[in-house]
C-alpha cells in the first residue's frame, strides 16, 4: 500500500517528535501493509512553515534511518499546504512542494470553512500544470452542511483525499457517515492515514480498506488503492464520475 498523506518527518510539526517517534511510526506502517509513504508535513497552516527544500532535507535524512534500520519502507516528500491566495506564487518560488514532485498537491481548508475563493486558486493551480487534492473534506464543517461546494471543485478537476480514521469511525458516526457518502458518490478518489503517530492519530490503512471491502467489494479498494500508486507516478488518476450527494430530509410526526 502506498500511505499519501502522512505527518511522518521528526520536529517539524505536530506528527512524529523525534527520530525514534519516526522509526516507530514506520514499523506500524510496515505492519499495516505500507511500503510507501509521502511524508506530508504541514505548510503556513499558521503554526509551521516547511518549505520544498527543508522537506527534501528532511525526507533523505529519515531514508537514511530507515535503511540503516534496515525497514522496508520508503518516504516521498509532499506537503499538506494549508490553503492561501499565494498558492501559485509559492509553486513558481518552489516553497510548494507536490506529492513527489509531480502535478498533485494536497491542498487543506481549516475545519470549519472552505474560502470563497478556493475554486479561483484551483483554477489558477490547474493553469500551472498542478492538481489540486483536498485533504480530509469529511472533517470540514461548512462541506458537511453543504457538500454541493465539495461536488462543484471535484466537477471542475479537483480531487479529494478522505482520512483511514474517518472511516473507521475514530471521529465520529456524523463523519463516518459523511466519509461513506463521499465514496458512493465519486466524490473522493484516495483514502490515507493522515497518521501523526502510533498512539491516537495512528494509520488504519488495514481496517478502512477491510471496512470498504466488506462494504463496496474488492473494485473500490482496487480503485483508492490503485490511484496512490498511481499518483507517486505522476499518472492519470482514476475517476469516476461525480454524483451530488443528497440531503436526507427529516420530518416531524405529529
Amino acid at each position: 500500500m502506498v500511505d499519501l498523506h502522512c505527518h511522518i518527518l521528526p520536529g517539524v510539526d505536530d506528527g512524529a517528535r523525534d527520530l525514534s517517534e519516526s522509526v516507530k511510526m514506520a514499523k506500524k506502517a510496515v505492519e499495516q501493509g505500507i511500503h510507501t509513504i509521502v511524508a506530508t508535513p504541514h505548510h503556513l497552516n499558521n503554526r509551521y512553515e516547511n518549505p520544498k527544500r527543508t522537506i527534501i532535507d528532511r525526507v533523505e535524512e529519515l531514508n537514511q534511518a530507515l535503511r540503516e534500520e534496515k525497514m522496508n519502507l520508503t518516504v516521498l516528500p509532499g506537503q499538506e499546504t494549508r490553503i492561501n491566495g499565494e498558492m501559485v506564487a509559492g509553486y513558481e518560488a518552489a516553497e510548494i512542494l507536490p506529492i513527489n514532485h509531480t502535478q498533485y498537491v494536497l491542498v487543506e481548508f481549516s475545519s470549519s470553512q472552505v474560502p470563497r475563493y478556493a475554486e479561483k486558486l484551483f483554477y489558477d493551480l490547474q493553469t500551472k500544470g498542478l492538481v489540486p487534492v483536498v485533504v480530509h473534506p469529511e472533517r470540514n464543517q461548512q462541506i458537511i452542511e453543504q457538500p454541493e461546494i465539495l461536488y462543484n471543485l471535484v466537477e471542475k478537476g479537483a480531487l479529494t483525499q478522505i482520512t483511514a480514521a474517518s472511516i473507521c469511525g475514530d471521529f465520529g458516526k456524523k463523519i463516518k457517515t459523511f466519509s461513506l457518502q463521499l465514496i458512493e458518490a465519486n466524490l473522493t478518489h484516495f483514502i490515507a492515514s493522515d497518521a501523526h503517530n502510533t498512539v491516537n492519530r495512528t494509520f488504519k490503512m488495514r481496517e478502512a480498506f477491510d471496512l470498504v471491502q466488506n462494504k463496496y467489494g474488492n473494485d473500490y479498494v482496487y480503485l483508492f488503492q490503485e490511484n496512490a500508486e498511481i499518483v507517486i507516478e505522476g499518472g492519470h488518476v482514476i475517476k469516476e464520475v461525480p454524483e451530488r450527494i443528497k440531503k436526507k430530509k427529516f420530518f416531524k410526526l405529529f
